[in-house]
């Protein structure tokens, strides 16, 4: 995978209108709220191989999850690797971690060098077709503190990805393809849900890996290149 490395200065940041541009920063409100959008952060031929990769060697499985005291089915198929000690909680399930496996840990080490933020866990979803689904949610578990960083990488179909605000004013949405890199990070959490919606579309599945850090302070600052200070 080839390394990036930052061009920007705080006043030339490009906003989500550059269509064109690969790599997009925006403030999503004036709330702390950040995100960072990067086309192709891993090339085509070698996101593909990843997906075969991580398709056939992660642990997938699927559970019963409950919201509004009711139990359902997940509408995908999950797996949690990370530290010995980041066991994550999450509708109602708890979930100790598998151990890194080396690819996963290779694309772990490439996205912290990027960010220059470090992640000590990782969600992995796998939709099969575009019946699976993610419900429009806020990470926002104790585990992950206040304001969580989660870098979030898609491989394999195209999905449409939307956030919205809580307040319901404002909508993103972002068609993430294979090799699509999307952080968010500060405020976003407490004040923007985001999910990925079914699609009645013939989609190819999909895999997304959703970095985090869980418990603890980062060794870095989490600032890096691409989330300027003030």
């Amino acid at each position: 995978m080839a390394k990036r490395r930052s061009t920007f200065e705080k006043q030339e940041m490009p906003t989500l209108d550059s269509n064109q541009e690969k790599l997009v920063y925006q403030e999503l409100d004036s709330l702390g709220s950040e995100l960072l959008f990067v086309r192709e952060f891993i090339g085509q031929s070698d996101a593909s191989l990843l997906f075969v990769s991580l398709k056939e060697s992660i642990l997938w499985s699927r559970r019963k999850i409950q919201i509004f005291g009711k139990q359902y089915w997940q509408p995908r198929l999950l797996a949690w690797y990370g530290d010995p000690h980041c066991s994550y909680r999450y509708s109602g399930q708890r979930y100790t971690p598998h151990p890194w496996t080396p690819t996963l840990l290779q694309v772990k080490q490439e996205i912290e060098r990027f960010l220059n933020h470090s992640f000590n866990s990782v969600l992995c979803n796998y939709y099969r077709d575009g019946g699976d689904a993610m419900g429009f949610h806020r990470d926002n578990e104790s585990e992950l503190g206040a304001t969580p960083c989660i870098a979030s990488l898609s491989l394999g179909g195209t999905r449409k990805f939307v956030l919205k605000s809580r307040s319901g004013s404002e909508k993103q949405v972002f068609y993430l393809s294979s090799g699509d890199l999307l952080v968010m990070r500060g405020a976003t959490q407490t004040y923007w849900n985001h999910g990925v919606p079914r699609t009645a579309k013939k989609v190819g599945p999909r895999i997304n890996l959703t970095f985090r850090e869980i418990h603890g302070e980062n060794p870095l600052d989490g600032k890096g290149y691409f989330f300027p200070s003030d």
